[in-house]
Order: structure tokens, then C-alpha cells, then sequence
């Protein structure tokens, strides 16, 4: 592509945000405080689907980072209107071909030899077609069947031209206080850069691909694809081929055994595992990466494919995710928003006990739902919780840090496929043997670290009465050197102290033994945590009678 086309291309993008942007301060500025609120809201959905249908026709025709924001924003089927994800839903699948007259030359190039002899065979029907490369079925020396992936010819110019479009976008949205205050849009645009440059990178995704087969070894639903280094360097990448049914072709793979619960919950799982333990996750989980293959019987395996975008969770983020997932799966409000603001989602002036009651309304209205209910709620009743923290949802007290931006997105796209493979998968349900776990790892360290103290203090007050005696013993027979007056009264203060003492260790033998007991009940040790409970009432009955 020569630079005037480049530019000519650069110029069409900015000008098709332009006019969304301007349709949007249109409408949703001066028409609704003009006295048009009504009108504004009639008429959002057809403007929203124009605006959909117009960047579809773009993307198909341009292709490059375009393809990435639709293929996104067509996974939200969770919170956007079915005429919108309409609109966007074939960007999953219509992404322009390139002929492979023109990708035969980078695979030369790269391996360093004409096709025909770097593999026993090659089909040159591209079988995918991503925004920045694409796919290809062929077969190793041995009859050994693979997928051959390669990046589209100049593709790296035309992303530095569809990300300097994206940028002066950027640079009119922050003008915008209300999205300015919440997120760092110049952070956020350029990590999406960075991740971006290194899904163009097919040595990093190949190691991407080891990284989650050996972390996920032991998952026998999760089946990630061999990576075979001789074939592959930076711009082509030859794997194992794991291609299968399609996820969300659900009456296919129903039709051979495979219940599309188990699915969802396996594919729940997967990713509970990556964000909430593993700190590494597959940041593109759209349709095209994931298939299901069944192995008779019911069972299966989801194989996943396409690990160039990656999300990268540090020790301190994953704490706070950790405890913000357990205070969703209790019902705990003040955990949840605790756990928000120290992640760092919240304003400086967000109102955080505001904030946990409208947590609490929403977890007694809507906890345990499953996807399909979420459909069928009233309107007029989710007006009617707007209005009542109409204030707050006026000021938005949130902000969007970069780091989570990706797994936001990845999360999204999940609960969009969650949704369209199980409408009545219930999240919930398949959340809280996970956050049993995590509550029982949390535990186990405190509990050891509990009865550490306890074995400590406990021994400390235990050799204390003794020692207490040995000094009582030489007070009475005088050996005591001391010029203390009235040695008849110290000695009936000191069995009043050693009595005190004694009461303070049934005590707390009551309040560990109590505390463990808690503890253990609520990481699930159900068979135990009742006789700790029961040995503590007892030491609290000897310390009562004992007075």
C-alpha cells in the first residue's frame, strides 16, 4: 500500500469517528437539554444501529484494528441491543481474504524455502481470515496434520495508520470530562498499542501457547494446540491442528452427546483459573479461537487457539480481584466495594458507603439470576432502582485503571459467549465452588498462623502459673529479698492473680477454639468445625462456673 493510500485511509477512519462523535454531542447534548430528552431517547436505538451498520461496511472493507474493536463490541450480547450485535455479528466471520499469491512470499521469506518443500502439503484456501493474519491447513513431513498462521503482507503499516486514526479520536473523547475523569484514556490507548504490536509477534504467542498448556496440563477439557518451532518464526506460526465445532454452534455439538451446560461451566472454569490463579489470560476469547470436540459419551474438550493477546494480572490486582470475586460470591457488599477501591476503580470523591447499599439492593434483587432471567426483567422495575440512586449514577464515581482494560474486555466477551451456549447458565452457581476454594486457601494460612500464636501464648500462660508458684513457695518461706510491708496480703493478692490467670487461658482457649471453629465452617470442614465449636461453649462453661 503506497503512502497516499495509506493517508487516504487514515483520513476515511478519522472521518467516520468524527461523525459519530459529532452525532453524539448532537443528541446527547444539546438536543436533551434542550427540551428533546424524549425525542433522544426515541430515536437512540436506529441511530445506534446506522452507526453499527456504517462501521460494519468500514470494517469489512478495511480491515486491521477496525475488525478488533467490532469483534469486541459484537461479543457484549450480554449489554447491548440484539440490533447492534446484528449488525456486527459477521465481523467474526467476513473479514476480507487476501489472495494467496500475496502470503505465499512471506512464508518463503520466512522459512527461508518455497512452501512446497517446508511442508508435505499445503492447502492454499485460507480456512480463517483474521484482521491481521491468516490461516492455513498443511501437513508435515510424516503426514502430520497442522494449521499454518501468517500474517498478512504490510499489515504493520497499516496498523501505525489505523492506530494514528484511533489516537486522534482519543485526543477529542478526553476532551470530554465525564469519560476523561473515569479512565486514562492515553494509558488505555496505549497498551491497547502495546498489546497489539505483540499479537504481531508469533514467537511471543507461540511461548503463550506453552505457557497455558503447561499450566492447564492436568485439565483434561482443555486442549491447547503443539507449537512446531522449525516451521515457525516471527511472522509465521505452524501448530498442531485442534480445529473442532465452532463453540457457539450448540446444535452441533448437542447433536452428538455434548450438553451445552457442561460447556459453559467448563469454559467458566477455564477462565476463573487464569484470572483468579494463574495471573496470565487468553485476551481474545471470541468464537473463532474456541471448539468444542467430542469424544463420545458426552465428554469433550474445548480447544483454544490464538494466544497473541494475552492479559497480565500482577500479585497485588489479583488480591483484590480474589477478594472482590468472594464478596460477589457471599453477598457481601462492603468486601466488593472495599475490594473495588483498593484495585483502584473508584474516584478520589466516589461515596463508598452510597455505594455498598446500592450493592446490597442490587445483590438482594438480583444475586442467583441466571443469564436468561437477566433478559426477562422489567423495565419499569430497573427504572425503578435507577431512579433510586439516581444521584450516584449521575456522578459515576468509577474510573477504568489500564491494567484491567483487556480483562474487562475478555470478561465481557465470556459472559456474551456464556450466554448465547447456556441461557440459563447461573454464573452463580458455577462461581461458588471456586470462591469456596479461594476462601479455603485464604483461610489455611491464617489458621496456621492462629495456631501458631495459640501454641505460643498458650505454653507462655500455661508455664505461668508455675512460675507463679515457685515465687509464692519462696515468698512463704521467706526467701523473697525484699522490705515489702505486709506479706499476708501479697500472698492473698497473688492466688487472687494466679485464679485471674487461670480464667484468662479457658478464655482463650474459648476464643480460639470458637474462631477456628468459624473459620473451618466457613472454608467448608463442616465434619470438624462443629466439635471446635462445642469444646469452645465448654471452656466458656468451665470459666463461668469456675468464678
Amino acid at each position: 500500500m503506497t503512502r497516499p493510500d495509506l493517508r487516504k485511509r487514515r483520513n476515511r477512519i478519522a472521518r467516520f469517528f468524527a461523525r459519530v462523535i459529532l452525532s453524539a454531542i448532537f443528541w446527547d447534548v444539546l438536543v436533551r437539554n434542550l427540551g428533546g430528552r424524549r425525542l433522544a431517547r426515541r430515536t437512540a436505538l436506529g441511530r445506534y444501529v446506522a452507526h453499527a451498520r456504517r462501521f460494519r461496511g468500514l470494517a469489512v472493507e478495511m480491515g486491521g484494528v477496525l475488525i478488533k474493536l467490532g469483534q469486541f463490541v459484537s461479543s457484549r450480547v450480554d449489554i447491548l441491543p440484539m440490533e447492534i450485535i446484528g449488525e456486527l455479528a459477521g465481523l467474526q466471520d467476513e473479514v476480507p481474504v487476501e489472495p494467496f499469491d500475496s502470503i505465499r512470499p512471506v512464508i518463503d521469506g520466512e522459512l527461508g524455502q518455497p512452501t512446497r518443500r517446508a511442508f508435505e502439503s499445503f492447502d492454499d484456501q485460507a480456512i480463517a481470515a483474521a484482521s491481521l493474519g491468516q490461516v492455513y491447513r498443511a501437513t508435515l513431513s510424516g503426514g502430520q496434520p497442522v494449521v499454518v498462521k501468517v500474517l498478512r503482507p504490510g499489515i504493520e503499516a497499516i496498523i501505525a495508520v489505523d492506530l494514528d486514526a484511533l489516537r486522534w479520536a482519543v485526543g477529542w473523547l478526553k476532551r470530554y470530562r465525564p469519560i476523561s475523569r473515569r479512565a486514562n484514556l492515553d494509558a488505555l490507548f496505549d497498551e491497547f498499542k502495546a498489546t497489539l504490536y505483540e499479537e504481531m509477534d508469533y514467537v511471543a504467542e507461540g511461548h503463550n501457547a506453552e505457557h497455558f498448556a503447561t499450566a492447564f496440563v492436568d485439565w483434561e477439557r482443555i486442549r491447547i494446540p503443539a507449537i512446531h518451532w522449525s516451521h515457525s518464526t516471527r511472522r509465521v506460526l505452524t501448530m498442531e491442528d485442534v480445529s473442532a465445532i465452532k463453540i457457539t454452534d450448540v446444535a452441533a455439538f448437542e447433536a452428538q452427546g455434548v450438553p451445552c451446560a457442561d460447556v459453559a461451566q467448563t469454559l467458566f472454569a477455564f477462565y476463573l483459573q487464569q484470572v483468579f490463579a494463574n495471573g496470565l489470560f487468553h485476551a481474545d476469547p471470541h468464537p473463532g479461537n474456541l471448539f468444542v470436540q467430542p469424544l463420545g459419551r458426552g465428554d469433550f474438550t474445548i480447544n483454544v487457539v490464538d494466544f497473541g493477546m494475552v492479559g497480565r494480572i500482577d500479585p497485588s490486582l489479583m488480591a483484590q480481584l480474589r477478594e472482590g470475586f468472594i464478596g460477589i460470591a457471599l453477598r457481601d457488599p462492603r468486601r466488593l466495594v472495599q475490594a473495588m477501591n483498593a484495585a483502584g476503580w473508584m474516584l478520589p470523591s466516589a461515596d463508598l458507603p452510597q455505594i455498598e447499599h446500592a450493592v446490597e439492593r442490587v445483590f438482594s434483587r438480583y444475586w442467583g439470576i441466571n443469564m436468561g432471567q437477566v433478559r426477562k426483567i422489567d423495565l419499569n422495575e430497573a427504572r425503578g432502582l435507577a431512579s433510586e440512586f439516581r444521584q450516584l449514577l449521575y456522578e459515576m464515581p468509577f474510573q477504568i485503571p489500564s491494567n484491567v482494560v483487556f480483562l474487562g474486555r475478555a470478561m465481557g466477551i465470556l459472559s456474551g459467549l456464556a450466554t448465547s451456549i447456556d441461557p440459563v447458565f447461573n454464573v452463580f452457581e458455577a462461581a461458588e465452588p471456586f470462591a469456596q476454594k479461594m476462601i479455603s486457601e485464604q483461610a489455611a494460612p491464617f489458621l496456621s498462623q492462629l495456631w501458631s500464636q495459640a501454641v505460643e501464648v498458650g505454653g507462655s500462660l500455661v508455664r505461668l502459673p508455675r512460675q507463679l508458684d515457685r515465687v509464692i513457695n519462696t515468698i512463704l518461706r521467706g526467701e523473697l529479698r525484699t522490705h515489702v510491708a505486709g506479706t499476708d496480703q501479697l500472698t492473698r493478692e497473688i492466688h487472687a492473680l494466679n485464679k485471674s490467670l487461670n480464667r484468662l487461658i479457658w478464655t482463650l482457649i474459648f476464643s480460639v477454639m470458637l474462631l477456628a471453629g468459624i473459620v473451618l465452617e466457613i472454608s467448608g470442614y463442616r465434619a470438624l468445625s462443629p466439635w471446635l465449636i462445642g469444646a469452645a461453649i465448654l471452656a466458656l462453661v468451665w470459666v463461668v462456673v469456675r468464678r
